[in-house]
């Protein structure tokens, strides 16, 4: 049986769920993303997002508790970076996906390449 359909009854699938219910609000998606190529503190997110940094320290204690980011020490700096290769990894498949062709355009430039 595929791994799939084996998540059918699998409790996996509610923390898969869980974690796409996270990513599927805009702010938190935007502080994952600021996270995936470097190492961020509170401060420089918000600055760079344009939010409070009490805001993004809110969504930085869920994103952890999520094990989508992790946070790093630095003397008395904390950063944030995203958990692991498998977060920023899902999060660069999906935008390129995004940024694909969609319907007919896909289909001709497929064809195009043929």
């Amino acid at each position: 049986m595929s791994t799939v359909l084996s998540l059918n009854s699998d409790e996996r699938v509610v923390q898969i769920a869980d974690l796409f219910r996270l990513l599927g609000d805009p702010t938190r998606l935007r502080i994952v993303l600021a996270c995936v190529d470097e190492r961020r503190a509170v401060g420089a997110i918000a600055g760079a997002l344009n939010l409070s940094p009490s805001l993004v320290s809110h969504h930085l204690r869920l994103l952890r508790a999520a094990r989508i980011v992790r946070a790093e020490r630095q003397g008395k700096q904390v950063f944030y970076v995203a958990a692991d290769q498998h977060i920023s990894g899902m999060l660069t498949d999906m935008l390129e996906h995004v940024a694909e062709p969609t319907g007919d355009a896909a289909v001709e430039l497929a064809q195009d390449h043929a």
